[in-house]
């Protein structure tokens, strides 16, 4: 199948990495023909944004489609895959955690096609700067799904399903550990009255240290200082709360060992 086939998309899949994915390929330039999703409701709600047909029964899948998405879940993956079988034409997933063999036994070409990002249904993200990390079991199909990558981001990449499992994890601790900080951070301002939009600028100025440094580079706080006397006000401020005393301490110790580490 020679690049230029690939013009015809079916995504399975309606949820956030796949709204944000068909969007991008349409802006393309791309033709999504299909959109499969658990309920006609979902299915058609992504399909009415990149003017598409749908569905919400696999046994009607589109055989017509050059390339075919999986973007569901990962606790779906694996049945959804079970349902599938495109002979030859291409199918990727988009699952960061899971390994590229899972696809063998719904076509005898496949990959994966993992952008790594925080997605959301109801905002739309310029694809231009996220990384695509891709893998396929042919080089044949990695140029193919090289080629269709770079026509929506400036950063692809081929890694492999351990190098994936590796980004998939860091993504976990950079990204949803992180924002459950703010959970709890909000949690306790609210129990002062404070409004969260206090904490923002520190937030937003943060993140914007580590553009240009390295993470270990920029720590500051109690901990990174030996700061023992404030250490002991906060887990005071925290007795009645005691899952967060102890990720304070979990945490502080380990800033405290690391520092101890690459000092």
């Amino acid at each position: 199948m020679p690049e230029s086939e690939i013009k015809k998309i079916v995504i399975i899949g309606a949820g956030n990495v796949a709204t944000n994915l068909a969007q991008a390929l349409t802006k393309a330039g791309f033709d999504i023909i299909q959109i499969y999703g658990r309920t006609d409701h979902s299915a058609k709600a992504l399909a009415d944004k990149v003017k598409s047909s749908y569905t919400s029964n696999l046994n009607d899948l589109n055989m017509e489609g050059d390339i075919y998405f999986v973007s569901v879940v990962d606790s779906a993956l694996k049945d959804i895959l079970k349902k599938i079988n495109v002979g030859d034409k291409l199918i990727v997933h988009t699952s960061g955690s899971t390994p590229i063999d899972i696809l063998k036994n719904s076509s005898s070409n496949y990959g994966v096609f993992y952008p790594l990002q925080t997605f959301s249904k109801h905002k739309k993200l310029d694809f231009k700067n996220i990384p695509v990390c891709l893998e396929a079991n042919s080089d044949r199909n990695l140029k193919l799904l090289t080629s269709l990558a770079k026509t929506i981001s400036k950063n692809v990449k081929n890694i492999n399903s351990e190098q994936r499992a590796a980004i998939h994890l860091a993504a976990v601790f950079s990204c949803n550990f992180t924002n459950h900080m703010f959970v709890i951070a909000e949690e306790i301002l609210n129990k002062y009255n404070i409004p969260f939009d206090m904490v923002k600028p520190l937030i937003l100025e943060t993140a914007k240290r580590i553009a240009d440094e390295k993470p270990h580079k920029v720590q500051t706080g109690p901990a990174k200082r030996d700061d023992h006397e404030t250490i002991a006000k906060h887990l005071n401020m925290l007795v009645n709360d005691k899952e967060y005393m102890e990720i304070y301490k979990l945490i502080t110790e380990n800033i405290i060992k690391h520092k101890n580490q690459t000092e």
